[in-house]
């Protein structure tokens, strides 16, 4: 079943909602994916600066930056997305500024930029060259990029393909939102990096910490409408763990 990236354009209007499926990204997959990136910032001394999310979706990595003092800018191809960020930054008094626009043709001058994140975002791109290439062109020499993605293993075939997307009692929606075969490879990105100037420093797992049969179990209370997606993540606890077996976290500084 080939990806659907039009779904963030029919169901990005209530991203923030808890009851939307894509709101399962946020729940603890956000805090656990800040836990790791404030940790990085707070070794290597970065307090502040100005920050690209790309592929931003709503703005839940965007908020947590602009909280943390940096000046955002996020930028998705889901127009949908974006004015759902707006919307949101808006009630909370952020200034982040958001744009349309693809990975692969950044619409920003080179080294604009002292950090870039890029979360949930690397395994649905078609050429991910290009967006690395686009990356590494808009962060300064010294800057931080952080990121995670999916691992192409038997693992995330069975828990990101299977479970959540495939099988009837425990898929999120009934669309395919990934594909296997578009997952990456820890040293296949690494290699992937280091060619356009961005070397990997860190990477680390990240995967629900819930055991097995919780995990089905959320998912089928999910599926039935027992609780909210928003819900389902918390129970599922997205977080650091030893494996990079199933998704992980990384980040990489851009050479001089």
């Amino acid at each position: 079943m080939p990806i659907d990236n039009d779904v963030y354009d029919r169901l990005g209007a209530s991203w923030w909602n808890e009851d939307n499926p894509l709101n399962m990204l946020h729940g603890s997959c956000t805090p656990g994916r800040m836990a790791f990136f404030r940790e990085v910032l707070e070794r290597r001394g970065v307090a502040g600066g100005r920050a690209l999310d790309i592929g931003c979706g709503a703005g839940f990595i965007a908020e947590e930056l602009a909280a943390l003092g940096f000046g955002v800018t996020g930028i998705d191809p889901s127009r949908v997305a974006i004015e759902a960020a707006r919307a949101h930054a808006a009630q909370r008094g952020l200034g982040i500024a958001y744009l349309v626009g693809p990975g692969e043709e950044l619409p920003f001058a080179d080294a604009a930029f002292d950090l870039a994140t890029c979360c949930d975002v690397l395994e649905h791109v078609r050429d991910l060259d290009r967006v690395v290439a686009e990356t590494a062109r808009v962060l300064r020499p010294g800057g931080l990029y952080l990121f995670d993605t999916i691992n192409r293993t038997w693992r995330s075939r069975v828990i990101a393909i299977k479970a959540m997307q495939e099988w009837r009692l425990t898929r999120i929606m009934d669309t395919a939102i990934h594909e296997w075969s578009m997952f990456i490879p820890p040293e296949e990105l690494r290699t992937t990096l280091a060619r356009h100037g961005l070397d990997v420093v860190e990477l680390a797992g990240l995967a629900p910490r819930a055991s097995v049969p919780a995990i089905l179990t959320a998912l089928r209370h999910a599926r039935r409408g027992r609780i909210s997606y928003g819900e389902l993540s918390r129970r599922l606890d997205f977080g650091r763990v030893r494996s990079l077996g199933l998704s992980y976290l990384g980040f990489a500084v851009r050479r001089p």
